[in-house]
């Protein structure tokens, strides 16, 4: 039984990278496709697709190599805009590398995207 569908689906990804597979499955929720939405636009990932199973389905992710390493945010931070400059410091290698993947009030984002819009909300998890 899972409890955290985002740890697993960033650790899916995470391992398949590292060992040099080229696609990986991972269980469908309307967050993690919103996250995986986010990972295409950025190239860490290819095109993904549902594959429905009868239950809620599951995402067939083609991978691209670029993922170094991604992890879930424990425990779920809430940040301000005027804070992710800070949050970017502590998640991310250097700057202008990686995703934060932030949770507002207009749907779920990159840091970069929330900083430039102005507005803050909870750290889901990041990419790099």
């Amino acid at each position: 039984m899972r409890h955290d569908m985002l740890a697993d689906m960033f650790c899916t990804v995470k391992n398949a990278e590292s060992t040099g597979k080229r696609m990986c499955i991972i269980s469908a929720t309307k967050l993690i496709k919103e996250i995986l939405v986010i990972m295409q636009k950025n190239n860490y990932i290819g095109n993904f697709e549902l594959i429905e199973d009868g239950k809620n389905g599951k995402y067939k992710v083609e991978l691209t190599g670029r993922v170094n390493n991604c992890r879930v945010v424990r425990p779920r931070f809430e940040i301000g805009s005027d804070e992710i400059i800070r949050w970017e410091k502590r998640y991310l290698p250097s700057v202008n590398v990686g995703l934060m993947f932030v949770s507002t009030s207009k749907g779920v984002m990159s840091h970069s995207q929330a900083k430039k819009e102005g507005i803050g909300g909870v750290l889901l998890g990041y990419i790099y």
